[in-house]
């Protein structure tokens, strides 16, 4: 099996192996190229020393130099160089006490995670696979290298990285594999909470955020996500719902993964989806859903919407469940848990927002669309692909109704925006100069009055004209 690698990758290895030294790509490159996918970027090793790759290149800066890693400059592109390395104790269950050095390749690779990423290869002499991990590829496998046990005990972030590479690449974890990221689930309490972070968004932001089951299952969301379990365990026991909270949580996020073009039959039937299609297509289009952060607050919204609802519940005396307020209760929540994944402020802001107004459904008029859009702000786009994901993971009682209701929001949501309808302060044909040149004093009652005015404005946005609302004061 053949490759051809980027030329710079390629220059560096020929470099280091004019010079009498072996070299490879190696990890989760190789194994993108085995997929068919564009490496996000590209690790080399090699059995040179630190010291000997410095001088072997003009430009070089020390990344891991302790650890055997060098990053080599080219052009505008940087590429780490890593020695082969035997590590040595996992004190902290996630960085090495101290690393040898050796000549090995092999050794090198048995010390990685996963067999799909313990592969090295160069154009001379092809694919080096130690471990079968290009055979772990073909049947779909996430395996450790060696003992599971002794993988996770050396770095316990590689439990979350199995579920993870799994859910990106729609694999099965390994059974021996799956079992020890049970039974050392505890071990992650040792990982920082921004590393956890890192790893689980790219989880649920991935084709298969449906892998939340198998964590839960296998123990591991008790220990990054307890309040998660507590929704798996709380049926809802209404007409519209199938499941409890914590399945419901996971099929929305699933019906958010899907292709729209694919939506399969256990969410909608191909009558309900077909007329609704073309203006949700258009929708996730202009809120540009593929961007990675646009994703990653819809996903985390959807994963937080209904996470109050067990301290929410009542229960009527036919036993039907009821959970009103729960959006304020998920509000709360997600922003205690976002803050304890040391999330960024701009996530948890949407977040909170688009978790509190999930639930916000004003009768399909303009005036009242304009308003919901002037009180959500400019996340309010963003809450129709969790509205549409919410429903289909609901049970079919009234469900066209529902995608109905979405379909004509929608239109009435891009008719707004294509005609710049006024929904803001921003958007108003006055502001406070205007309104001090008119008269009015400076201080509290000038925003008071800048608000009636976009009250106006709301209800009919023929009224934003300069003209009128200065004859309105």
């Amino acid at each position: 099996m053949k490759f051809v690698l980027p030329g710079k990758v390629n220059l560096i290895i020929k470099t280091l192996k004019n010079a009498g030294f072996e070299a490879y790509a190696v990890g989760g490159c190789v194994r993108d190229l085995l997929l068919k996918r564009e490496p996000n970027d590209w690790d080399i090793t090699t059995n040179a020393r630190p010291e000997e790759v410095k001088s072997l290149f003009r430009r070089t800066f020390d990344t891991g130099i302790k650890h055997g890693t060098v990053t080599v400059i080219q052009g505008k592109e940087h590429f780490e160089v890593t020695t082969y390395r035997i590590d040595g104790t996992y004190g902290d269950n996630r960085h090495p006490d101290e690393v040898i050095f050796t000549r090995s390749l092999k050794e090198d690779l048995k010390r990685r995670d996963f067999t799909i990423n313990a592969l090295a290869y160069n154009e001379e002499e092809g694919l080096i696979d130690e471990f079968n991990g290009r055979e772990d590829l073909l049947s779909g496998m996430i395996k450790a290298v060696g003992d599971p046990k002794e993988r996770f005990n050396e770095d316990a972030l590689r439990i979350l990285r199995s579920f993870r590479f799994a859910a990106q690449l729609g694999f099965t974890i390994e059974e021996k594999t799956l079992k020890a990221a049970g039974e050392l689930a505890g071990n992650l309490k040792s990982i920082s909470a921004e590393r956890i972070y890192e790893e689980f968004t790219k989880l649920i932001c991935s084709p298969h955020p449906e892998i939340l089951r198998d964590m839960y299952e296998t123990g591991i969301t008790s220990v990054i996500l307890p309040e998660f379990d507590v929704c798996m365990r709380t049926d809802q026991k209404n007409k519209h719902h199938l499941y409890n909270v914590g399945e419901h949580t996971i099929r929305a996020l699933m019906a958010d993964a899907v292709d729209p073009h694919t939506i399969p039959p256990q969410f909608v039937t191909e009558e309900e989806w077909k007329d609704f299609l073309i203006s949700y297509e258009r929708i996730r289009n202009s809120v540009g859903y593929e961007e990675k952060n646009i994703k990653k607050k819809i996903r985390y919204a959807l994963l937080f919407h209904d996470m109050g609802k067990p301290s929410c519940m009542t229960e009527d005396e036919d036993g039907s469940r009821h959970f009103k307020g729960h959006a304020e209760v998920s509000e709360k929540m997600a922003v205690e848990i976002l803050h304890r994944f040391r999330s960024d402020n701009d996530t948890t802001s949407a977040v909170r927002n688009l978790v509190r107004f999930h639930d916000h459904r004003p009768e399909a008029k303009k005036h009242l669309i304009r308003k919901a859009m002037n009180r959500i702000g400019d996340d309010y786009r963003l809450l129709f692909p969790i509205r549409v994901a919410d429903t289909l993971a609901q049970s079919s009682y009234r469900r066209r109704e529902k995608l109905s209701y979405e379909r004509e929001v929608m239109e009435l949501y891009m008719e707004i925006i294509r005609d710049r309808e006024c929904v803001s302060l921003v958007d108003l044909a006055v502001n406070g100069s205007d309104l001090i040149k008119a008269g009015i004093s400076p201080g509290p009652g000038l925003g008071k009055k800048l608000n009636e005015l976009l009250e106006l404005v709301l209800e009919d946005p023929k009224c934003n004209t300069k003209e009128y609302l200065l004859s309105r004061l």
